[in-house]
């Protein structure tokens, strides 16, 4: 067989002039040691603080340190199938986790990866999971309640949507039971809802789930669970996955969400673990320098946006995203300035609107643990700083079978009564200074001195209400009923009611007002409002029922 010089060379000449030289250019490093979740790497110079690193075996990696002549970082996964040598290669991305309608109803890890065995999680959107708080003119004041259906919350440390209150107590004294009832009562409101559980164990995380599902709560929930036996690294990342997934909603979607840390303490134990193992300088409790910006820059991204104004034509419709000037206006100074513009506009059949997708908020409940009741400790008192309020359960009250286990003496809502309906706060107004007054007067009778009478019925006032405020776990009430239960034991009139009957009362009012009386309930629920007639009309009903339930 004969070659053909020409037909050679006509071939090589083609080829050359078709070659394109494509590249490869990565940044490679060399793992220079490994050992309980994190590595210290040769050879990435030019990586950026925060940004995502892969191991040649696929484990990613997050960049810690920035040393003089290495890197320290953290591994998200097994750091025992590192070893030293390993390549490194850098990303150029800081990490970030899936976001969107489908991580709804799924359990996932800090990482965004499906827990559940339900199949792999496909979303086109990815969010950063650290990422700056909105400033002081993207936020609005909090008005607006979030209910928990705790009565004894919603009546005296009220929540609103947007607002960071913590929840803080000793091990075992129904912490997690506040946070998980307010996700059940977020049912039909439209809230999304995010519940990140840090070094929890496994069965007592597969049990919230489990408890979640039950309720119909997982519709709207979305679970990032990192357990004990889980590496620090993804401890410490929870919050601020599930924060990202949360803020998804908030700002492309215009939602309300609420985003639910059980624990922080136990992420600032996985923080200070890293640090000591990457030489950081210890302070107070060996805790790192950065440890109370560990926590503010999680919860100061929790907010109530302000509303964005659009001037648009009267007839667009109601999805409507952009205004006829190509202009959005942010607040309230932006309402005044959309006026200014309106007036001076040619044309005559305009309006403005809020952006449908402006206005969204993210609720914040973290989670804090005392030892032996210490309030005042480290990390405790960091979050108390940072947070609107606190709720502070009492290991006292809850052994005593007070549940929830709430001391109104130092439990404080600083957003107060702007987060609570008009009914509620006409007969609430006085409740926590009352219950407060209460307990005092609790320990001074103890003392055997004998009571003029009206230290005795402040003393069977506050029993009653006490007896009033329990609930059980998983069984939320809606505003309306908190408000008949709370106005039947303030306006006196279980006053001559058994204690011990007190319970079965309540269930069986709100059942006859239910079933008997809907249109006064109705009437509550469109008013928001206890007017006088409403609420002559709502006494004469607890009256006469409460004869009929006396006599039996």
């Amino acid at each position: 067989m004969k070659f053909r010089v020409d037909e050679i060379a006509s071939v090589i000449k083609q080829e050359i002039a078709q070659y394109r030289g494509d590249l490869d250019v990565a940044k490679i490093g060399r793992v220079l040691e490994v050992g309980d979740g994190i590595a210290r790497i040769y050879g990435l110079s030019q990586a950026m603080a925060g940004e995502m690193l892969e191991f040649e075996n696929g484990i990613a990696g997050q960049v810690f340190n920035l040393e003089e002549n290495a890197i320290g970082a953290v591994i998200m996964g097994d750091h025992l199938a590192i070893k030293e040598g390993d390549a490194v290669r850098c990303t150029g991305q800081l990490l970030s986790v899936p976001v969107g309608e489908a991580l709804i109803g799924r359990v996932v890890n800090p990482l965004g990866q499906p827990l559940d065995k339900r199949g792999v999680i496909e979303s086109p959107y990815r969010r950063a999971i650290e990422s700056p708080a909105p400033g002081i003119a993207e936020r609005q004041p909090v008005d607006q309640p979030l209910q928990t259906g705790i009565k004894a919350i919603d009546s005296m440390i009220p929540i609103g949507r947007g607002q960071r209150e913590l929840i803080i107590g000793d091990r075992k004294t129904g912490k997690t039971a506040i946070g998980i009832d307010t996700i059940i009562n977020q049912k039909e409101t439209g809230v999304i809802c995010v519940y990140v559980a840090i070094g929890q164990k496994e069965s007592t995380i597969a049990g919230v789930v489990e408890a979640l599902r039950e309720y119909g709560a997982m519709d709207y929930t979305i679970v990032v669970a990192s357990g004990s036996a889980d590496p620090a690294p993804l401890q410490y990342i929870a919050p601020y996955a599930g924060c990202a997934m949360a803020e998804y909603f908030m700002y492309e979607q215009g939602k309300h969400t609420l985003c639910v840390y059980d624990d922080l303490s136990k992420q600032a134990v996985a923080y200070r673990q890293l640090s000591l193992l990457l030489r950081r300088p210890p302070g107070r409790e060996a805790y790192p320098g950065d440890i109370f910006y560990l926590h503010s820059r999680l919860l100061e991204r929790a907010t109530k946006l302000a509303n964005r104004y659009l001037i648009v034509p009267r007839s667009a419709p109601a999805e409507t995203r952009s205004g006829v000037n190509g202009k959005s206006y942010l607040g309230p100074p932006g309402r005044r300035e959309a006026e200014r513009d309106l007036e001076i506009m040619p044309q005559r059949d305009l309006e403005i609107r809020v952006d449908p997708l402006s206005g969204g908020s993210l609720t914040a409940l973290p989670v804090i643990e005392t030892l032996e009741g210490e309030v005042s400790a480290y990390i405790p008192t960091n979050v108390i700083s940072i947070t609107d309020g606190q709720i502070y359960l009492d290991p006292d009250l809850f052994f005593a079978g007070v549940r929830p286990a709430i001391n109104v003496g130092i439990s404080v809502s600083r957003v107060g009564g702007k987060a609570q309906i008009k009914a509620m706060k006409k007969v609430a107004g006085t409740l926590r200074l009352d219950l407060a007054a209460y307990r005092d007067l609790e320990a001074f009778a103890q003392l055997g001195t004998e009571l003029d009478s009206a230290t005795q019925r402040q003393l069977d006032r506050g029993k009653i209400m006490v007896e009033l405020l329990k609930e059980g776990q998983y069984h939320p009430y809606h505003v309306v009923d908190q408000v008949i239960s709370i106005f039947a034991g303030t306006q006196g009139l279980l006053d001559d009611m058994p204690i011990s009957r007190i319970a079965e009362f309540e269930e069986q009012l709100l059942l006859y007002i239910r079933d008997e009386h809907p249109e006064l309930r109705n009437e509550l629920i469109e008013a928001s409002d206890l007017e006088d007639s409403l609420a002559g009309r709502l006494r004469e009903i607890i009256g006469s029922f409460k004869k009929s339930f006396l006599a039996r």
